[in-house]
């Protein structure tokens, strides 16, 4: 006999199928599909999203989910019966505010703008890109009208990707970060400037591919459940906890930023193949939010991956792949090279002093994008005026300026307040590990990362979306969100390397 229960994972478990169809055609688009596959791949997307979203607001899901709320009372509140129902009821009362057509264009235009945005990008040329991005926008602006009750229209879209947090809490954040984080860039620039030619001479590829694998190895990612491979921008995405792709890129004259977009990358990976196995094909399945996720591909990279301890254990490995170019190098020289402030144009290679700067660049603008502040054809003058302000700096053109980024392509505004939530996150994390483990340094300096992914995949991983953000931080660290960590961190470690 059918229960309520069984309908709703039947019914849930057919909408994550068609959503890990749709992520895997986006993959594709973004990795290897041929430049002519846009429209069908647009329509594909758009029959798939549709369906996903016919499915999961379908009558018979809110019939399964009234009768299994009767009975949540009797079950405990942090059990994953319990969670499941709470955050999948949340969902479909979401969905069912938007409508499946407007779903469906969506895909459709997105699809299209991705590849515009590539050959934008290619050409140097924002125009090119302009009437997809407004189109984009022109759609953002539809989606808030169906959440009325929003305080504000930027909330909508933030909710997306943070559930819980609101654009008056990021502006408090940002708020208190920035002028902290501008005193302590304009003091290291006092100081003597930090020698890295090293970093920026001719490295091999597929040497530092070697390299950036045996780190992402060591790391515990399971290749047997994963690939890895290059796109334009780095991204991560996965369809379930046993297939997670991740992609990194090379820049000539940056070659390092294909080894810390790959131990970026690698967090979110890890993240998603540490999701416990009961949670697939429902709504647990994936992260607590995008911050949460940022948490740790930050995490991995710059706490881990930009440490003394770390490099002491590897760069003798990258020295010996690389002696033509690291054998005059010394580790505090390398250490150094790698944390190195400068005021940078492109936020994916930006120190941990000044990415923050890059961050709320970006949400200024998405919500005067959203609030009709900015005209769409007028971003690339106000993403300049914009940089010069923060770091001092004006791209010299629009790829290295406002089209260095995916995510407006992807329609993913809302999203870069998560990017700075994560270092503030990955902080806390951070501290909180060293409480219960003093030994988390040396472990790290013997390329031994088991206990730190242990404790990450025990207390963070294997709930997936069980717990909202915040209340997961807090269940963790004791704490909420907080920006003071992460300061204590920059300044303590700015202050070291440069004296």
């Amino acid at each position: 006999m059918s229960t309520p229960l069984n309908r709703l994972t039947k019914l849930v478990g057919e909408v994550a199928d068609l959503r890990h169809a749709a992520d895997l055609l986006e993959w594709d688009e973004r990795v290897c599909m041929p430049e002519g596959g846009a429209q069908v791949h647009g329509e594909m997307l758009a029959t798939i999203r549709r369906l996903a979203h016919e499915k999961l607001t379908a009558d018979a899901v809110g019939e399964a989910l009234d009768q299994l709320n009767g009975h949540r009372g009797g079950l405990d509140p942090d059990s994953s019966l319990s969670r499941m129902i709470a955050v999948t009821a949340r969902d479909y009362d979401k969905a069912t505010k938007v409508p499946a057509d407007f779903v469906a264009e969506q895909a459709r235009i997105v699809s299209a703008a991705q590849p515009a945005w590539a050959r934008a990008r290619s050409a140097c040329s924002f125009s090119i890109f302009q009437p997809h991005l407004e189109a984009i926008i022109g759609l953002k602006r539809r989606y808030v009208t169906f959440f009325p009750s929003a305080d504000h229209p930027y909330d909508v879209l933030l909710d997306d990707y943070e559930p819980g947090m609101k654009t008056a809490d990021v502006k408090a954040i940002l708020g208190t970060l920035r002028p902290r984080q501008v005193e302590l860039i304009r003091a290291l620039a006092e100081r003597p400037p930090i020698a890295a030619a090293f970093l920026h001479v001719p490295y091999a590829e597929q040497e530092l591919w070697a390299f950036a694998v045996d780190v992402i190895t060591a790391f515990g990612f399971d290749w047997a459940h994963g690939r890895q491979d290059k796109s334009v921008h780095p991204f991560a995405t996965a369809f379930g906890a046993d297939d997670v792709r991740m992609t990194t890129r090379f820049v000539e004259g940056q070659p390092f930023g294909l080894l810390f977009g790959a131990m970026h990358e690698a967090g979110h990976g890890l993240y998603e193949q540490g999701v416990s196995g009961a949670h697939h094909r429902t709504q647990l399945e994936g992260g607590a939010s995008l911050g949460v996720h940022e948490s740790q591909s930050r995490l991995w990279e710059n706490l881990v991956g930009r440490s003394l301890p770390f490099w002491e254990h590897f760069f003798p490995k990258l020295q010996a792949r690389f002696p033509s170019q690291l054998g005059g190098v010394t580790l505090p020289q390398f250490y150094k090279g790698i944390n190195k402030v400068e005021r940078s144009l492109i936020r994916v290679e930006a120190d941990e002093a000044t990415y923050n700067l890059h961050v709320m660049l970006r949400v200024e603008l998405e919500i005067a994008l959203v609030e009709g502040g900015i005209a769409v054809e007028d971003l690339p003058e106000a993403w300049n005026s914009r940089m010069q302000e923060y770091l001092g700096i004006t791209p010299p053109n629009d790829a290295s300026g406002v089209l260095q980024d995916i995510h407006w392509s992807a329609g993913l505004l809302g999203y870069f307040a998560t990017y700075t939530l994560g270092n503030l996150i990955a902080a806390q994390l951070w501290d909180k590990f060293q409480a219960i483990d003093p030994a988390r340094d040396d472990q790290i300096r013997r390329g031994d990362f088991s206990a730190l992914r242990s404790w990450l995949g025990s207390e963070i991983h294997q709930y997936g979306r069980m717990y909202q953000p915040r209340e997961l931080v807090k269940r963790v660290t004791g704490s909420s969100i907080d920006p003071e960590p992460y300061l204590r961190y920059l300044e303590s470690k700015y202050r070291g390397i440069y004296s």
